[in-house]
C-alpha cells in the first residue's frame, strides 16, 4: 500500500481551493462581527462523555473514539462543534443576557454522511444564547441567507419545521429513547407503512397525528391550513404553530430570493432540536447545504438551562459551489541577493502586489496566480515589465 494514500472519503484541498476556502471564511466572518459574534475555537478533541452530552446516538455513532494515554479516559474527535459552544456559554462565559457566537473548524465522521462524498468538514456556524423568542429564529435565518449570499448563492429554497409538533402529538406517552430515535428515522423516510406498525402503541388520536405529520409539507400557507385541520389542539402544537407562521411571513419580506416551505416531518439533524428547525438547499446538491434550529436542551444538559438557536454548514462544499474567483495577476523577480531588488520587491508586496522569485531559467507553476510581469534591471534600477 502506498504510504501517502488517504482514508476513504477523505481528502486534500489543493492551492487554488484552499485560497477560495480561506478567502470565503474571512468574508463570511467578517458578515458575523458586523452583528456582533464573538469567534471561539473549541478543541477539536474531548473526553466523550462531555462531547456528546444531550445529543442523540447518531452523533454517537458518527463519533471517532480514542484512549487518552494520560488519563485513560475515552476521548472523542467532534463530528459536531455546536455541543461544544453549548459547553462554552454554560460554563466558561457564564453569561446572563444574549451572547453571539460563531466559529469555523474541522469536525469529522466515522461514517460517510447520507448525500455527501466526505467524511471530514469545515464546519461554519453562528448561534444565539439567552434568547428564547422567535426573534432570535429569524436573525439566524437572516444570517445564513446572507451567509448563502456572500458566497453568490442567491436562489434559496428554505424548509421549516418545528419540534414541538411531534412533542405535542407525543405529549403524555411513555417512550424509551430507542422508541423515540426509531420514530424519527421512520418520519424522515416517510415510510407510512413502518410508521403505522409503529404507532399502533398510540392511542388511536395520535396515531393518526403521526400519519398525518408525512403529509404536511409544501408552501407555508396551506401547511399551516392543513395541519390545524389534521393536528388535535394542544399547547404545544398551536404554539409551534404560531411561531412558523411569524416566522414564514418575516422570511418571505426580506429582499433575498428565497422559495419558502414547510416540512413537519423533517426532524433531521442530531435530535437535539426543540424548536423551529430549519434547511437550506441550493441548486446542483441534492442534500442541504446548511441547517439550523432552536436547541434549548443543550444548554439544561450542562446544567444551566439557556435558550439557543444557530445554524451551521460545510465550508468546502460551500466554497465548491461559489463562484470561482479569477487567478491574481503576480510579478516575477529573481532569487538573488540583491538590496536594491529587495527594497524593490517590499514596496511591491506592501502595495498589494504579489511578488514571486524564481531562479533564473526555472519556469514558475501555480495555479492560483498568472505571471503577467516582470522585474528587470535597467542599470542601476529594478523596472517593472510586461512579459
Amino acid at each position: 500500500m502506498n504510504r501517502w494514500l488517504l482514508p476513504e472519503d477523505i481528502a486534500d484541498v489543493l492551492p487554488a481551493e484552499a485560497r477560495k476556502v480561506e478567502t470565503l471564511r474571512r468574508a463570511i466572518l467578517d458578515l458575523y462581527e458586523s452583528y456582533g459574534y464573538e469567534l471561539v475555537a473549541p478543541p477539536i478533541l474531548e473526553f466523550l462523555g462531555s462531547l456528546l452530552t444531550g445529543t442523540g446516538s447518531d452523533l454517537n455513532l458518527q463519533t471517532f473514539k480514542l484512549v487518552d494515554q494520560l488519563s485513560g479516559r475515552t476521548l472523542g474527535l467532534r463530528a459536531d462543534m455546536t455541543p461544544q459552544v453549548a459547553r462554552i456559554d454554560a460554563h466558561l462565559l457564564n453569561r446572563k443576557g444574549v451572547t453571539r457566537l460563531c466559529y469555523a473548524g474541522s469536525i469529522a465522521h466515522a461514517r460517510t454522511p447520507v448525500g455527501s462524498s466526505a467524511r471530514e468538514e469545515l464546519q461554519l456556524g453562528t448561534e444565539i444564547y439567552g434568547c428564547a423568542s422567535w426573534e432570535a429564529d429569524f436573525e439566524a435565518v437572516s444570517l445564513l441567507l446572507q451567509t448563502l449570499s456572500v458566497a453568490g448563492l442567491n436562489k434559496v429554497y428554505l424548509d421549516l419545521s418545528h419540534a414541538g409538533v411531534l412533542a405535542g402529538i407525543l405529549d403524555g406517552q411513555s417512550l424509551e429513547k430507542g422508541d423515540i430515535e426509531a420514530l424519527y428515522s421512520l418520519l424522515q423516510s416517510k415510510d407510512r407503512p413502518r410508521l403505522a406498525i409503529w404507532a399502533k402503541c398510540l392511542p388511536a388520536k395520535s396515531a393518526e397525528a403521526l400519519m398525518a405529520l408525512t403529509e404536511l409539507n409544501g408552501p407555508c400557507t396551506q401547511v399551516l391550513v392543513n395541519t390545524k385541520k389534521s393536528l388535535p389542539k394542544h399547547k404545544f402544537i398551536d404554539e409551534a404553530l404560531a411561531q412558523l407562521e411569524k416566522l414564514a411571513a418575516a422570511i418571505a419580506a426580506l429582499p433575498n430570493d428565497v422559495e419558502l416551505s414547510i416540512d413537519l416531518a423533517d426532524l433531521r439533524g442530531y435530535q437535539y432540536h426543540s424548536g423551529v428547525m430549519f434547511a437550506a438547499y441550493v441548486d446542483k446538491l441534492p442534500q442541504p447545504i446548511a441547517r439550523g434550529g432552536r436547541y434549548d436542551h443543550v444548554g439544561q444538559a450542562f446544567g444551566r438551562p439557556r435558550p439557543a438557536t444557530g445554524f451551521s454548514m460545510d465550508l468546502l462544499t460551500l466554497a465548491n459551489l461559489a463562484s470561482t474567483a479569477p487567478r491574481k495577476s503576480a510579478i516575477v523577480a529573481p532569487w538573488i541577493i540583491d538590496a536594491s531588488l529587495a527594497s524593490k520587491i517590499v514596496k511591491l508586496r506592501n502595495a498589494g502586489e504579489v511578488v514571486i522569485q524564481a531562479i533564473d531559467g526555472d519556469a514558475v507553476e501555480t495555479a492560483e496566480y498568472i505571471c503577467d510581469r516582470e522585474l528587470i534591471k535597467q542599470g542601476s534600477s529594478w523596472e517593472l515589465k510586461n512579459k
